[in-house]
């Protein structure tokens, strides 16, 4: 191993901060950023592939992280406080910062026993919404998250932070709405659509059976496509002054009912 890294203009530096901030070499590179040791050890257990590991010593909290980066089978450097400040967006991310290989699931690549639960984002383009979607979706034990006609990419280091490795851990997959349509038909799981009007509450809907849940943008919604090919439509009751929610506090209200009512006979 080469000795410590203390310039921000080493070449590895850069090419690390090009891959944070540009999705196109993200997905061009099938490369992507993780910073953090908690996220970095969930990316491990869930079986992603580390290319490269850049960590402060001082800022390693414990022995379990090194034991980590020494395991991982990344190319392990040794930076700086300087450097690892201009690396790290955040602090408290225990002095790691992470090369990862990407991976992009297909549809078919998810799998299920019994009755699926699936929650699916159409068009949902803030990345701190989606990754606190795939944080309910772990919670809950969720199959999987598909996103659709996606407008952020899926390794964007602010949607890796607010899920907190939870891209990590739920089945993820990016596809077309008609796509998706298609899948849940085939696979015969019923299709609920959040939306206001022509709707019932929610919690007057069964979600036993194989489910998907299926919400939009808060300024757009639902397009006709969805309201048009659901089984049902659902609304979450408003009793103030506001007419909707922020769509991730909806999809844990719909994703958790969904548990309830699973969990009710037991």
């Amino acid at each position: 191993m080469e000795g410590v890294i203390t310039s921000s203009q080493n070449s590895k530096i850069k090419d690390l901060l090009s891959l944070r901030d540009k999705s196109r070499l993200r997905r061009e590179s099938g490369l992507f950023v993780v910073e953090g040791a908690r996220e970095f050890v969930r990316a491990l257990r869930c079986g992603f592939e580390a290319r490269s590991v850049f960590y402060c010593a001082k800022y390693l909290r414990d022995g379990s992280t090194a034991a980590y980066i020494e395991s991982c089978g990344g190319t392990p450097f040794e930076v700086s406080e300087q450097v690892y400040d201009r690396i790290a967006c955040r602090e408290g991310a225990e002095g790691v910062v992470a090369v990862m290989k990407s991976r992009y699931p297909a549809l078919e690549d998810i799998s299920f026993k019994g009755a699926p639960l699936i929650l699916v984002l159409e068009s949902v383009e803030k990345p701190g919404n989606i990754g606190a979607v795939l944080r309910t979706a772990d919670a809950a034990g969720a199959d999987a998250v598909i996103v659709c006609d996606p407008r952020t990419d899926l390794y964007n280091p602010n949607l890796i932070r607010a899920s907190l490795g939870s891209i990590f851990s739920v089945k993820t997959v990016a596809c077309t709405s008609e796509e998706a349509a298609a899948w849940l038909r085939k696979n015969d799981i019923q299709i609920l659509t959040a939306q206001l009007q022509d709707s019932k509450p929610y919690y007057d809907t069964d979600m036993k059976g194989g489910t998907a849940i299926v919400m939009g943008t808060e300024d757009a919604g639902l397009s006709d496509f969805w309201r048009n090919c659901s089984d049902a439509h659902i609304r979450i009751p408003m009793n103030g002054l506001m007419d909707s929610l922020n769509v991730s506090v909806s999809a844990a209200i719909l994703c958790f009912e969904a548990v309830r009512q699973r969990n009710s006979d037991k």
